[in-house]
C-alpha cells in the first residue's frame, strides 16, 4: 500500500497545485461540449507559426548586470479550441466570437541567482522562474478587448497566486499588426514574499535586513508588434515596461522602480 509518507519531498501545497492544474483542463476538455451553442467551428485552416525569440529582460533586482539575454522558443496557434501564445498554452471553454472563457497554463515568476547579485545580496537563496495554471476570460467590445486573468502558481515554487486586468487594442496597417496594451497586474504576499522578501534566517547569514512583504498592484504597459514578410516568413517584436509598487520595492533586492522586456523574434508560418 502506498503512503504518503513515502513522498516526504511532495508538500501539501504542491499536490493542491497539481490538483487545481488537472481540474482547470479537465474542465478545459469540455470545450467541445459547447457551452455556449454559438461557439466558434474549429478552424482547420488554423495556421501555426514556430520560430526563435532573443528576449533582453531588464531586472528590477539589485544586480551586477541588470540586464539578461534569453533566447527562446516561439509558438503561435489557435483554431478556436485550443491555442499557443508564445509562453502561454490554453484551451477555450467559451469562445462565440465576442467572448472568450479559457484555461491555460504559463511560465511565471522571476528568477533571482546569488552569483550575479551585487554585495551582501550573493549570501541570500535563488530564486526560481515557475509556472502557473488558470482561467482566463476576455470580452471583445468595438473599442477594444477588455481580459480578466487569475493563475496558481502549480510548481510550488511561490505557492503564490497572480491575476491580471488589461486593455487590448488592434492597429492593422497592410502587412503590419500592432497590439497595444495596458493593465495592472495582481502579486498576492506568497508571491512576494517568495521573490522579493528576506527570511530572519538570510538576515542573519548575510547581514541583509529582513523585509516581509505583502500582496501588490503592478500597472504596466505593452506594445507588440507582427510584419508579414510573405506568406511564410513573419517578424515579431515585444516591449513592455512595469512599475514596481512598494511592496516590492521596499525589499533590499530591489534597486529599480521598473522592470522592462524587449523581445525580437522570427516566425515561420505552416
Amino acid at each position: 500500500m502506498l503512503k504518503l509518507a513515502a513522498l516526504p519531498n511532495i508538500s501539501t501545497r504542491t499536490m493542491f497545485s497539481a490538483f487545481t492544474a488537472t481540474a482547470l483542463f479537465s474542465v478545459a476538455s469540455l470545450s467541445n461540449a459547447a457551452l455556449f451553442n454559438d461557439n466558434l467551428p474549429t478552424d482547420k485552416d488554423a495556421e501555426l507559426s514556430v520560430g526563435v525569440n532573443v528576449m533582453a529582460v531588464k531586472s528590477a533586482y539589485d544586480l551586477e548586470d541588470s540586464t539578461e539575454v534569453r533566447v527562446l522558443p516561439g509558438v503561435f496557434y489557435d483554431n478556436n479550441r485550443i491555442y499557443a501564445r508564445g509562453a502561454q498554452a490554453g484551451a477555450y471553454l467559451i469562445n462565440d466570437g465576442v467572448n472568450q472563457l479559457s484555461a491555460y497554463a504559463q511560465l511565471a515568476g522571476n528568477s533571482f541567482d546569488p552569483d550575479d547579485a551585487n554585495g551582501a545580496l550573493q549570501g541570500l537563496d535563488e530564486r526560481k522562474l515557475s509556472a502557473e495554471a488558470g482561467i482566463s476570460y476576455q470580452r471583445r467590445t468595438p473599442i477594444g478587448a477588455f481580459r480578466g486573468q487569475f493563475a496558481t502558481d502549480v510548481l510550488d515554487e511561490s505557492g503564490g497566486n497572480t491575476g491580471r486586468l488589461t486593455y487590448l487594442a488592434k492597429i492593422t496597417r497592410n502587412k503590419l499588426t500592432v497590439y497595444p496594451s495596458i493593465g495592472f497586474e495582481y502579486h498576492d504576499a506568497a508571491y512576494n514574499e517568495y521573490y522579493y522578501g528576506v527570511s530572519e534566517e538570510e538576515s542573519a547569514e548575510t547581514g541583509v535586513a529582513a523585509y516581509k512583504s505583502n500582496s501588490s498592484l503592478n500597472p504596466y504597459v505593452s506594445v507588440s508588434a507582427n510584419y508579414d514578410f510573405n506568406e511564410r516568413w513573419a517578424g515579431f517584436a515585444n516591449q513592455s515596461v512595469s512599475y514596481v509598487p512598494n511592496e516590492q520595492y521596499d525589499s533590499p533586492m530591489v534597486d529599480s522602480r521598473t522592470e522592462a522586456a524587449t523581445t525580437l523574434g522570427l516566425l515561420y508560418k505552416f
